[in-house]
C-alpha cells in the first residue's frame, strides 16, 4: 500500500515517467531536479513562458506578482500561484493546481488539481491527484536526531537512505487544517487527517485518521 502504483494515478502528473521508474516514491525525491531540467525544453514553447534559464510557465498559470520562484521549476497549465508564494527550487506544480499564500515549496512534486492554497510549508514530498493541506498543515521533512529516514509500517521498516523525506499523499487525500505530517509519513489513497493531527508512519488507504491510535475504515469509501 506504500509502493508507487497503489498511491497514485500516474496519468494526472508530468512527472508520471519519473514516478513510474520508482517502486517507491520517496525514491523519486532526489531526482526531481534533474527530471525538470531534463523536461522542460521539450515543452511547447507555444504553451510556456521561460523566463529564466531553469523555470517554465505555463501560460494560462495565474501567478500573482508577489511570488518567489527559483528554479529548477515547471508551473503546468492552469496552476495558481497565490501572494508571497515561495517556490524554493526543484517544483513541479501540476494542472490545475493552487500554490496559496504564503505557502513554501521545496523539492515537491504536486501532481495536477493538487490545493495547498493557505500558508503550507511542503518539503520533499509528493501529493497525488487532488490531495488537499488544510491550512496551516505542514510537511516535516527532517528528523529531530537528524539521522536517515526509515518509513515504518507496522512492524516492518524501510531505509530510505536519505536524510530528508517529508510526505507522501497519494491521490484524494484530505489533511486537516494545523496538522503536522512528521517526516517519513505516508498516506494512503482517499484518507482524511483530522485538524490539529500528528500522524506519523504509514496510514492505509480509505481510512480517517483521528489519532495515531485511532484510526477506522471509510464505510464508503470515495
Amino acid at each position: 500500500m506504500h509502493k508507487t502504483e497503489a498511491l497514485f494515478d500516474l496519468s494526472h502528473s508530468l512527472a508520471a515517467p519519473l514516478l513510474r521508474a520508482a517502486e517507491y516514491p520517496w525514491e523519486a525525491l532526489p531526482k526531481i531536479g534533474g527530471f525538470l531540467l531534463q523536461m522542460g525544453p521539450m515543452l511547447p514553447e507555444a504553451d510556456y513562458d521561460h523566463p529564466s534559464e531553469t523555470v517554465w510557465i505555463a501560460k494560462t498559470a495565474t501567478i500573482a506578482p508577489s511570488v518567489s520562484i527559483t528554479g529548477p521549476c515547471i508551473i503546468c497549465a492552469g496552476a495558481e500561484l497565490r501572494q508571497c508564494a515561495f517556490l524554493r527550487g526543484n517544483v513541479l506544480v501540476g494542472a490545475g493546481a493552487t500554490v496559496g499564500n504564503s505557502t513554501e515549496l521545496k523539492n515537491v512534486i504536486l501532481f495536477d488539481e493538487v490545493q495547498t492554497p493557505h500558508y503550507n510549508y511542503v518539503g520533499d514530498s509528493i501529493l497525488g491527484y487532488k490531495a488537499h493541506m488544510g491550512a496551516g498543515s505542514i510537511t516535516s521533512n527532517v528528523k529531530s536526531d537528524k539521522t536517515l529516514v526509515v518509513i515504518k509500517c507496522g512492524s516492518q521498516q524501510i531505509a530510505t537512505g536519505l536524510k530528508k523525506v517529508g510526505a507522501i499523499l497519494g491521490d484524494y487525500v484530505e489533511i486537516g487544517c494545523n496538522s503536522v505530517l512528521n517526516p517519513g509519513t505516508v498516506i494512503g489513497r482517499n484518507t482524511s487527517v483530522y485538524p490539529l493531527s500528528s500522524v506519523r508512519g504509514v496510514i492505509p488507504a480509505n481510512s480517517i485518521f483521528k489519532s495515531q491510535d485511532h484510526i477506522i475504515t471509510r464505510l464508503t469509501p470515495n
